[in-house]
Order: structure tokens, then sequence, then C-alpha cells
């Protein structure tokens, strides 16, 4: 089945996945490099050439351009958006370089009133991107049926980069003045990777005078995975111009408001930013019908029906994915429910009815929303490992020093400082966490963690979790406030007084701590130290005896060992040192990294509130 890939949502409308309707051009063999390249200076003027279709009978159509001006995308178009071809449009290109006709292709014909009920929509096809024609042929057969009136053959100029008579940008005024205006998006977990923004690829902001519309919800469920009409093969430096020829069909044949996609990726990997409203914005896209009021979409140039995307193409998806969806608290390889905006089928043949939930991966393909082979049966496939290839999700600090937090909340301390965290990624696939403390790493901690510690100087801290997963891709929670202030905290000092000693077994059992080993010792509630009130505890630790270099971290009972050290020494050294450790159940834990070591602890004070 060719599948028609058109979608809209709550009267919005949707731009084309297009499979299996490529007209070959044939430009040449790829070049290397990324299509940033292709940014331009400024807006740049694409043209739509129209050539009216002659009438054969009142059931069939065509024309024939032996040789026009070079366009880069064509289409066929009719006068009345809600008329029908109930036969077969096809069309073929003459590649501008070599002579050569393509064979002919299939058009499908879009549905009306995609975009609303819009001044000046006409009926159309998907558009087609032929790369570089200097010709084309359309032959249009209605069956039985009589043809609609109008009919034409759409051929669109993307416009180059630095060519006279690039457009004027619009006035910033009514709804685009208000998009400048929007605050800034919700901060994400994930970084936010380069997108080659409207200005550079080069968009005619003067087709533009609406303003984006922003999801109702203010909140993005789902990411949907499209391709386009990029079915000729194109290079990577190309991709600009591909996108500024479905800008310009989009608006000046279909009628519709903007670009539909929300970003697009080539096959090198760079991303584009699509419809206006800002790449850190909810912005209301146009692409997946029955969805669009609670998702974003990401469209990769090229047909996928008989080949997949590129892994660079996949790392782009991946990377607007775990960056959109972590801007709200989303796992790219978790599922969610979106509410179905129109009643219709999906590909599979699963039913939705306009207003009921469903559930749906987070990270989704055009098909599962819609009846279409979008985003082709071989990029379909992959889209689980996008799912899988983002970095650790929903990573959030859950409470500091075991009271309850929320992002962008604030706790107090003493000093101490224990940070329980947790993220909706396995542990296999972490490779472990960094506690950061104003954006310097404080204290690390091992993949399957869920707790971390340090000492905080006075004042006040923007307190993170890092994570790092076994990809190597890195996410951060985001941030809460924790200040830290002595100033009801009292300092009690003591007698130094024994608390553990492994020669005499003191405390601990009588024995030297391994390699790898940990003694447990009770810091609360023993020599003159109060059981309760103690936020934390001065050590004087000292080592001896050991017989390999090696590093002793004390932490706090119940709190994942960090990979910062209180006291190095080397084999046969011994060394004291002053460590201020905070009380955690009443206890304390000494680590030792290697070889055999004798440990000494004397208290010298205590913290209290």
């Amino acid at each position: 089945m060719r599948g028609t890939a058109f979608a809209a949502a709550l009267g919005v409308v949707t731009t084309l996945c297009l499979p299996g309707v490529a007209v070959a051009a044939g430009p040449g063999p790829d070049r290397a490099g990324s299509s940033a390249s292709a940014g331009t200076s400024g807006p740049v003027e694409g043209t739509v050439r129209r050539l009216a279709l002659e009438s054969r009978s009142a059931t069939e159509a065509a024309v024939s351009a032996q040789k026009t001006e070079r366009f880069g995308l064509m289409g066929v178009s009719w006068k009345d958006a809600s008329a029908e071809v109930q036969g077969k449009i096809e069309a073929r290109s003459r590649n501008a370089v070599t002579g050569a006709w393509t064979p002919w292709v299939e058009l499908e014909p879009l549905k009306a009133g995609l975009d609303g009920v819009r001044p000046g929509a006409r009926g159309a096809t998907e558009p087609v991107w032929v790369g570089s024609a200097d010709g084309a042929e359309v032959r249009v057969s209605g069956g039985s049926a009589a043809l609609p009136a109008g009919l034409e053959l759409d051929l669109v100029d993307p416009g180059k980069a630095g060519r006279g008579g690039a457009a004027k940008s619009a006035p910033a005024s009514g709804a685009r003045a208000a998009a400048a205006a929007v605050a800034p998006g919700p901060e994400s977990t994930a970084p936010r990777p380069d997108v080659v923004s409207r200005a550079q690829w080069g968009a005619d902001e003067s087709l533009n005078n609406e303003g984006p519309i922003y999801l109702a919800g203010g909140k993005i469920k789902a990411l949907f995975v499209h391709h386009t009409a990029a079915s000729a093969p194109y290079e990577c430096t190309d991709s600009a111009a591909i996108v500024r020829g479905l800008h310009v069909y989009h608006v000046k044949t279909n009628g519709w408001r903007d670009l539909g996609y929300n970003f697009l990726v080539d096959k090198c990997g760079t991303l584009f930013e699509g419809r206006q409203g800002g790449v850190d914005q909810p912005v209301m896209g146009a692409h997946t019908y029955g969805f669009n009021s609670e998702s974003t979409s990401v469209a990769v140039l090229g047909d996928h029906t008989t080949a997949g995307a590129s892994p660079a193409a996949l790392e782009g998806i991946s990377k607007m994915a775990a960056y959109k969806l972590g801007q709200y608290d989303v796992d790219m390889d978790g599922t969610t429910t979106l509410t179905a905006g129109a009643t219709q089928k999906n590909y599979a043949g699963t039913s939705f009815t306009a207003g009921q939930p469903y559930q749906f991966r987070t990270v989704s393909g055009h098909r599962d929303g819609f009846n279409t082979e979008c985003p082709g049966h071989q990029l379909y496939p992959q889209l689980d490992t996008i799912r899988k290839s983002g970095p650790a999700a929903r990573l959030k600090i859950g409470a500091v020093n075991e009271k309850a937090i929320a992002a962008g909340g604030t706790a107090k301390t003493p000093g101490p400082l224990v940070v329980d965290f947790s993220t909706s990624t396995a542990a296999p696939l972490v490779s472990s966490f960094e506690l950061l403390v104003d954006g310097a790493s404080a204290a690390t901690v091992a993949g399957d963690a869920t707790r971390a510690a340090t000492m905080l100087s006075v004042g006040s801290h923007r307190v993170q979790i890092r994570a790092t997963a076994k990809n190597g891709k890195v996410s951060t929670s985001l941030p809460v406030t924790v200040e830290a202030d002595v100033s009801d905290v009292k300092y009690v000092p003591v007698l130094p007084k024994r608390l553990m000693d492994t020669r005499e077994g003191v405390g601990v059992p009588k024995a030297k701590i391994g390699p790898g080993a940990v003694a447990t010792l009770k810091v609360a509630g023993v020599q003159g130290v109060p059981a309760y009130g103690v936020t934390s505890v001065a050590l004087n630790v000292t080592a001896t005896n050991p017989t390999e270099a090696g590093h002793v971290p004390v932490y706090p009972n119940g709190v994942a060992r960090p990979s910062t050290s209180n006291l190095n020494f080397t084999a046969g050294q011994t060394i004291p040192n002053l460590v201020v450790v905070p009380v955690q159940d009443g206890l304390a834990q000494f680590f030792n990294s290697a070889g055999t070591v004798d440990l000494i602890a004397d208290i010298t004070g205590y913290f209290s509130k």
C-alpha cells in the first residue's frame, strides 16, 4: 500500500511523508561534509511557477514542459481544495545536468481542509523533491469522474543563498511580535542540540505573517518521526534548499500557515528548525493528524521505504528527542497517553475515536497515529534504536537531607548535604552519577547509586545531579537550591577520644581493613557524642601499616561511596587527616581502596542544631 501521508490535528495542517513517490534526478555522488555549510546570510525568496494542464477530455489532462527554468520540487494543484481526483496523477522530470527523464511516478492527492478553512487554499498532491530539473511532464486521468477545474503543475525553485532578489523579512507585528516576546521555554535535562535556524536556512519570513500556535497544555508528551519528499539523491549541502522548497510549497501552493514539521534532519545529522515559534517552545506543528496538540516532530530528509536512515540522521533524531522530551520530564524510551483529536485508523488498522485517550510510545512513527507508511518501512524499525540511544531520562533530585524537594525548590543545611535522586533509565545503562555543586563535581558515585553526599561551604548553592550513560551521553537534573547556614549550628568540641582502632578492635573488629572493604563505625551516642541531633562529626583519621599505596574516603552510612578521598597513603606510611563527615543513622563508613591498612579515628567535636 502506498500510504498517503497527510496529517492535521484540531484544525492544524500537516506536511507529508512521501513513501514510494521518487522522481529521481541524480545530482551525482554525495560530497562529504555537513549541510550546516548551506546556511545563508539572510532570507531567500523561493518561487512557484504554475503551468496549466491542457484538457484532453472531461476526464483527462496533461502538460509537457520540455524546457523550463530550473526547479527542485514539484507537485500538482487545482482550484477547489474540496474537489477530488478520482483517478491517477503521474509525473516525471528531466535532469538538468544529464537531460535524462525519470520514470513516471504516481503523486498522491492531499485531503481537503487539512489546515481548516483558509482563503485561497488549493487542492494539491504531495510535493516531490527532484533535485535540479529543467523539464517536467504530468498526465492526469480522472477515471470515470470529471477532473477538477484549474489543474496546474507547480514547479518550485527554492532559491539560492547569495543570489539577487532575496526576500524581505516580514515586520515583527501582531502574532509574530507576540511570538518574539514569549518567555524562554523550560530547561531540559538533556543538552540542546545545534540547530540550523530559519534565518540560517533562508526562510522567507514574509510568507509567515500569522505567527505560531503553541500547545494548549504547554507540554510536549511525545515526538513523532517522519520522512519527507526528498526522494531524489541529494548532497548534504543541498539540505537547506530542500527545506526551503518544502516551506514554499506548503505556504504558496497548499495555502498553509507555515512549514509543517517542527524539525528536520538530513543524512549528515544536521538539524533544521521547521515551523516557527522557537526551538525551545512547545510549538504546535502540523505533522500527525489527530495528535498534534500534545506532540512535536522530526522529519528525516529522504524516502526511507527501501533504505533506513543513516546513523548520523538517527543520532540527530535522538538528540532532538532527548532535548524536547527532557524539557517536560518525559522518557524517550517510555510510553505516554495522547487524546485523539480525530476519528480515524492508523496504518496497522488501530481505530481512534476523537476525544478518547490512547497509549503511544513517547518516540513514535507517523504511522502509529495515522494511515500512512511514513516514516518508511526501513526507518520505522530503527525507532527502537533511537529510543534506547538517549542519556539517562527523567533524572531528578527527590530529597535533600531526607526531606522531599522538587526542581527549583530550596533546602537548608548547616553544611552536610545528602542528595537522593532517581532516573527512569535502568542502572546497567548508566555509568556514573556526579553531584554538582555550583556546576563543579563534588562527588561521583556508581551507576546503580541513588544517593550522593558532600559538605557545603556557607552560602547559597545550585545543586544538580549529572548522569553519564554507558553510551557516553550526559543528562543533568533540574537544579535545586541549598543554603548552607551555620548561624544556628553549634560546634561542640570534645576532648579527643578514640572511637576506632583496628589494631586493638576498638569500635570495629580487630583486623586490618582489606582491599575494597568497608568499616562501619558508630559515631553518635558514644564517647560523649549525643545520640540525636548531631549533623556531622569531626574526626582525626589516621592510616598506618598500609601494604600498598591507596586511599580512604569517609562518608555517611547509607550513601553510595564517593570518588573523592579523605586520606591518601603509600606503602608503610603513617598519615593523619582531619575529616568532617555528615552523620547518617549515627554511623560513618571507611573504605580502603587497595592492600591492607589499619585505621584509627579520634573524635574531636561534633555539630548540632
